[in-house]
């Protein structure tokens, strides 16, 4: 039998997703963390791997990303407000990070910072 499963967040630090993944198993979710002891063994790696991974069964898809919607925290600008998007105005935005480039695969740190709505997912560059 195969087990398929849904990434519902990538995060830097695997302390976020844990706690995240607390909360999920509390709501009886079972939930796996990909690449974890990897970041935690070297978390200057984080960005080349895309993150901790945080992963449900896909049968679990539907009530676990309810409860994530409810816990996450979404993009702010620089002075606490949260990022908005201009295609269809809802406040709920991701930092986004395309690494299509070889270049911002080898240093993703470099890479311009950019937005992705998590409501229509379109993406932006913040205003300057």
């Amino acid at each position: 039998m195969k087990t398929e499963f849904y990434t519902l967040g990538s995060f830097e630090f695997p302390a976020d997703a844990i706690v995240i993944k607390g909360k999920l198993e509390a709501e009886g979710i079972p939930v796996f963390l990909k690449d974890e002891n990897t970041i935690n063994s070297d978390p200057l790696i984080s960005a080349a791997l895309g993150g901790v991974k945080l992963q449900v069964y896909s049968s679990d898809k539907k009530r676990a990303k309810e409860i994530f919607d409810e816990v996450r925290n979404y993009a702010t600008d620089e002075f606490g407000n949260p990022v908005v998007c201009p295609n269809c105005k809802a406040t709920k935005s991701e930092i986004y990070y395309s690494r299509s480039t070889l270049f911002y695969k080898l240093f993703p740190f470099f890479e311009p910072k950019k937005y992705q709505c998590m409501q229509c997912n379109f993406i932006t560059r913040p205003a300057q």
